[in-house]
Order: C-alpha cells, then structure tokens, then sequence
C-alpha cells in the first residue's frame, strides 16, 4: 500500500530546487474542479491554471489520487469549528452545518467524501474537534470514529441531494405542476404538493434529521425544533 501523501517528503529529493508547494498546487486543483467539475482536474489543466509544465507538478504529486487526496483534506480545512458546548447533539449538528457549507461551496466534493474519505490535516482537526465534543460520550474510540465517519457520509448526501434539486430540469417541474392543477391526476397531484413542501427549507429538514439520528445514536431525547 503506498503511503499516504502526508508521509512523504514535500517534494522529490532531486530536480531543480522547489518553485512551487502542494498547497498552491492543491488551490490550483481546486480551482479548476470548481469550474469545470472533477473531469477537468488534470495535470495538464492543473499546470495551466498555475502557467508552467504538466511534468513539473509530477515533482510535488505522483498522481491524479494524490492530487484528489490533497484537494479533499485541504477543503475539510476551510471547516469554522466552535468551541464545544457540552451539549453533543447540537455541536455535531453544527459540524455537519459546518461541512455541508463546504460542500456546498465545491459541488465536486460530496461525491468524493462518501466514495474517497481522507483522513490529512485538515480532516484530522475536525475528527478531533468531534471526539472534544465526544469526550464525555462512553463510546470507545472504533464507536466514535463511525460517528464521525457517518456525520460526513450523512452530510455528504444532504449536500448531493440539494444539488441535484437546484439542478433539475425546471420545464419538467412545470409541467408537473400543470397536470397537478387540472386535478385529472390526484396521485401526481399529491406528488406534487410533496415536492413543494419538501423543497422548502433544506437547512430545517437536514437539521431535524441530524438531531434525531445523533440523538439516538448518542441515547439523548429529541429537543422539539
């Protein structure tokens, strides 16, 4: 198994001396995965975001996974941590809100943080903000980590979810609504009138759901929103 990008040197020992770093290679990456999607991440678009060689990157990154790796890790650090309260549910939950931001912010990442989940820096400093939360949990460690691991997955899907309904096609969802006004179809009308009450404030529904599942993994009672 290589090893993670971390554990290796900045970059490699021979060649020219260093005119770049990672993290500027990694804000490069970013960039362009925010216009164009993760298909455009390539060492070659990469090295033109940055106006030098595709081969000179290969001298701070080995590939393409390393390059994935470093944009997730560096994301997890844009995460605005508050102290813990010493409630747990609610700090979780604003963890979650915390990194359903981010991945709001980079359309590109719920994918990649349900599929690819890197532990770096970045997400490193959250985990350990979650276990500060969780430090009077009598949960062992293997159990907090899956709290951890299933607060990313969960907000992942949120995120995913909300954008693809930003994204639908709106001429379908008109015309939906046209046939649900005739009242010929009550079942589509019905559908429809679940689709507009479920499109309404994404952040009350995620939030209601998060608390009632962190809630009963961690044996608190639901506080009413």
């Amino acid at each position: 198994m290589t090893d993670a990008i971390w554990l290796r040197p900045e970059r490699a020992a021979t060649g020219r001396p260093a005119s770049r770093d990672r993290a500027e290679i990694t804000a490069a990456a970013i960039n362009v995965a925010d216009r164009g999607g993760l298909d455009a991440v390539s060492m070659r678009s990469i090295a033109i975001e940055l106006g030098t060689g595709a081969a000179s990157l290969y001298r701070y990154v080995s590939s393409r996974d390393d390059l994935l790796d470093l944009m997730i890790d560096a994301t997890a650090a844009e995460c605005r941590l508050e102290p813990p309260t010493g409630d747990p549910v609610p700090d979780l939950v604003a963890v979650a809100e915390a990194l359903h931001t981010i991945m709001m912010r980079h359309p590109w990442l719920p994918e990649l943080a349900v599929t690819r989940p890197v532990l770096g820096p970045g997400a490193v400093a959250v985990l350990d903000h979650v276990l500060d939360v969780l430090a009077d949990h009598p949960g062992d460690g293997p159990a907090k980590l899956e709290i951890f691991a299933l607060l990313n997955a969960l907000t992942a899907t949120f995120a995913r979810n909300e954008l693809a309904a930003a994204n639908r096609p709106e001429r379908a969802v008109a015309y939906l609504g046209h046939v649900a006004a005739t009242g010929e179809r009550p079942r589509i009308s019905a559908l429809y009138d679940d689709l507009s009450a479920a499109y309404g404030d994404p952040r009350d529904r995620r939030v209601a759901a998060m608390t009632a599942l962190l809630s009963g993994l961690l044996g608190q009672e639901v506080n009413t929103l």
